[in-house]
Order: C-alpha cells, then sequence, then structure tokens
C-alpha cells in the first residue's frame, strides 16, 4: 500500500528527502514556512499545503525537516488541527536534548507516536538518498518504506533521546574538523605558506580523509555552496554544549568553533557552507583566495 507522508520543511535537507520520497512512489505532501520554497516540489508530483494542518491531515507518518526545536515545536503546534490519535512523526532535524523534551510532551499530548530519527549527512547523501538514519524509539512499520526512500543504512536505538544524543557527538566531530580545516588554511595563507604545499603535505599522509579532500577544495576554490550552513553549524555548536553542559563535559573545541561560526556569520557567510569557517581567521575578507 502507498504510504502518504507530510513532510514539513523544505529547506535542503528536506527538499532532497522529498525528492527521493516522490521516486519511490510515495503520496507526499509538504509545506514549508516560505511556499516559494516548496513550490518546486509540487511541480514534481508533491501537494503543497498552506498550513501544516492541511499537510499532516490524514498523512500515515509525519516528517519534520526544519532548523530547530523552536521551528519543530511551531509546525507541529499549528498541525494541531489536522492530527490524529497514532499518527507516526519521525522528527529528523538536529533539535538537542532539551528541545526533543518538550517535542515529546507535544507527541504524547496528541497520541502521535515519535520516533527521534535525525540524521547523519549533509546536502549531497540527502539528494543520492544515502543518508544514516539514527533511529530512536518505536519501530513502526509505516516508516520502513519511507526511511528506505531517504537513507541506505538505519541504525536503532531503543528510546526516544538516543539518536539525538548520539546525532550531537557526530555533528559536532565533522564541525570541529571543519573548523580545524578553515583555521589552518587561514593560518598558511597568513604565514606566507602556499596552500598547495600544506594539501601535498596532507595528501596520502594518516591525516588524510575524503572529507579533508572535499572542504580543503571548497576552500581553495572559493566555492561555498552550502552542504550544511555555517549558521546551521553555529546552532548545532550551542546544543552540544548544552548536552554537555548537563552531563559535565567540557567540549572546548566546539565552543570555539562556535566563535568561529558566529564571527563568520557576523561577516555574511550564514547561508555559505560552514567551511566559509575560513573566513573567520582574518581580521577582514581577505582580497585573495587560496589558489586552486
Amino acid at each position: 500500500m502507498t504510504t502518504t507522508v507530510a513532510l514539513l520543511g523544505t529547506g535542503i535537507m528536506g527538499s532532497a528527502m522529498a525528492r527521493n520520497l516522490l521516486a519511490t512512489g510515495h503520496d507526499l505532501r509538504v509545506w514549508n514556512r516560505t511556499r516559494e520554497r516548496a513550490e518546486p516540489l509540487g511541480a514534481a508530483g508533491a501537494t503543497v499545503a498552506d498550513d501544516p494542518a492541511d499537510a499532516v491531515r490524514g498523512a500515515d507518518v509525519i516528517l519534520t525537516v526544519l532548523n530547530d526545536g523552536d521551528a519543530v515545536h511551531a509546525a507541529m503546534t499549528a498541525a494541531a488541527p489536522g492530527l490524529r490519535t497514532g499518527q507516526v512523526w519521525a522528527q529528523m532535524s538536529t533539535v538537542g536534548v532539551a528541545a526533543l523534551e518538550r517535542l515529546t510532551e507535544l507527541a504524547d499530548t496528541h497520541g502521535l507516536v515519535l520516533v527521534d530519527a535525525p540524521v547523519q549527512g549533509t546536502r549531497q547523501p540527502a539528494e543520492a538518498g544515502t543518508l544514516v538514519i539514527l533511529a530512536g524509539g518505536p519501530r513502526p512499520p509505516a516508516l520502513d518504506s519511507v526511511f528506505d526512500a531517504v537513507g541506505s543504512k538505519t541504525l536503532r536505538f531503543d528510546a526516544v533521546g538516543d539518536a539525538t544524543r548520539l546525532k550531537l557527538t557526530t555533528v559536532g566531530y565533522g564541525i570541529a574538523m571543519t573548523s580545524v580545516i578553515g583555521e589552518f588554511l587561514a593560518l598558511a595563507e597568513g604565514l606566507g605558506v602556499d596552500p598547495a604545499d600544506f594539501a601535498a603535505v596532507m595528501t596520502g599522509g594518516p591525516m588524510d580523509s575524503p572529507y579533508l579532500q572535499a572542504k580543503m577544495a571548497a576552500i581553495r576554490g572559493n566555492d561555498y555552496t552550502p552542504s550544511f550552513t555555517v549558521r546551521n553549524a553555529e546552532k548545532d555548536t550551542r546544543l552540544i554544549a548544552d548536552a554537555a553542559a548537563r552531563a559535565g563535559i567540557s567540549v572546548d573545541l566546539t565552543q570555539a568553533a562556535g566563535a568561529r561560526f558566529r564571527r563568520a556569520e557576523a561577516r555574511g557567510h550564514g547561508d555559505d557552507d560552514m567551511a566559509a569557517s575560513y573566513f573567520a581567521g582574518f581580521a577582514t575578507d581577505p582580497a585573495t583566495r587560496p589558489s586552486a
């Protein structure tokens, strides 16, 4: 049977996931706060809803793919007139521990089956349908085809909250790595070191990785097409720091990365890929870029 899916949030990740759901035959309704960003999905076969309540009415599965916990809570509160007891809600945004507690209460209020299901991956795996889904809590069969459409692997955990805590650790690793790459390419430039020489030392050595190569190429090529934006990365550093404080853990690198992202955002790079934290290493944006 065809699964009817309501997807709330058609940004970088949500739009890519929506297209994979359509490609696999799902009946899809979409909603986005800025309707224009959802309309291309209408041309691809989705029903574009005017408000969250219209999107979720009659859906088997609800997916939230929004920026933060406040946005998810607001959308699902607005959806209340269209909700029914027993609907499956896969919360796929990165919202942090505190926000998830509020969302769990909201799900209980409306009798929803909440699955804590953030994803590991950015634009490219979202477009390819190869996200890694971290799914905590119930395992309703209605989600099987949905997760298969948007991801290549689903890791299951027993409780709501387990997946969110894991996501904070994995996204934190990527954020810290990106900040380090940008910082030391900026240092190379500041010290008069040819970035190509830095790349030559790193390539093929024990510290090399596909991720390092991708972010070096973005910075050296001045290509900040967003896979994961500076603004979203900065938001996640705050979620990680909050969760760490609750656990009595110091996350010095995460907090330093957050400061770098805030400087980059203040200089107009908030919607650029998080590799643009490179610009935080300079008093002003450099007039020239590292040579490719």
